[in-house]
């Protein structure tokens, strides 16, 4: 298998990921550093105490909880599913062109042995297909076309399994950042509540800016993963449409009983049992 075709967009992916990472980081630290020249200017010199417990690491450390640590775990599994999305899918993986346009002739030119020899430890798609459909075919083309047609779906359901890991952290990060921001605001009311009210606002507001706090992470979160999702849900859907085609047209080329059965469910003739078989010589009294 050939490193050298990676595809462009693999590449891209990456640039487009750490372009969203270090957009949001850009715009969290001019906010940070907008509020502060606003605070310098209208505030008197107490409030630096309050400017140091609004930079984005005050908050992540204040704001570190169970909810932070899910939210962390999601981002390293996030990761190592990008990672290994970009090594797996490609062509040259799901759809072989030099393997494939090999079986192509091979099938083409009636050289089924050939191919059977080619699919039989093949486990890209369409060798898997043909693989299927070979080994039923001493049973007729109907077994030929159902075992193609499960071992298609099975191909195709195991391509898109690699990427749904991303769909399901890129749903669950805003929610679980979301429930971390109703927890952190009961800690804030509820610590206003024991001051009896007594809490100033820039207290009140610096426990609701943790709590939201959460919310940024899991946005963080679920942006890179939907994004890497949808662009990798093309790129399975079109190569596996496409090695569908194909495989089906191949399974058609083949004839029924052309590869015998592969299966080694048939029994030899000569084994089946001890009574000879008609105009055999016998053996015993009459030899």
């Amino acid at each position: 298998m050939s490193r050298t075709t990676r595809p462009g967009w693999a590449f891209g992916t990456i640039v487009l990921c750490g372009a969203c990472v270090l957009g949001v980081a850009a715009a969290a630290a001019l906010g940070q550093a907008d509020g502060a020249a606003d605070t310098a200017t209208q505030a008197p010199p107490p409030t630096v105490a309050a400017d140091d417990s609004l930079g984005i690491w005050s908050l992540f450390r204040q704001s570190f909880d169970l909810f932070t640590i899910v939210l962390i775990a999601g981002s390293i599994a996030a990761m190592a599913s990008i990672i290994r999305n970009i090594i797996e899918i490609r062509q040259s993986n799901i759809m072989p062109p030099k393997r494939t346009r090999r079986l192509i002739e091979l099938v083409e030119h009636a050289r089924f042995e050939d191919a059977w020899q080619l699919v039989r430890r093949d486990e890209s798609f369409v060798g898997s297909v043909v693989r299927a459909a070979m080994r039923e075919s001493g049973r007729g083309r109907g077994a030929m076309r159902e075992a193609s047609e499960l071992a298609a779906s099975d191909q195709s359901a195991k391509w898109f399994r690699k990427i749904e890991l991303l769909n399901v952290i890129g749903n669950l990060g805003p929610l679980v950042g979301l429930a971390g921001t109703v927890w952190g605001m009961i800690i804030a009311f509820s610590s206003l509540g024991a001051a009896q009210g007594q809490a100033g606002p820039e207290d009140l507001s610096l426990g609701i800016s943790k709590a939201l706090f959460h919310t940024l992470l899991g946005l963080c979160l679920a942006i890179p993963c939907l994004l890497v999702f949808g662009l990798y849900r093309g790129v399975v859907d079109r190569i596996c449409t496409r090695a569908m085609v194909e495989s089906a047209r191949l399974v058609e080329l083949l004839p029924a009983g052309a590869g015998g059965d592969r299966n080694g469910s048939g029994a030899d003739a000569s084994d089946t049992g001890d009574a000879p078989t008609k105009g055999s010589p016998k053996r015993g009294k009459d030899a």
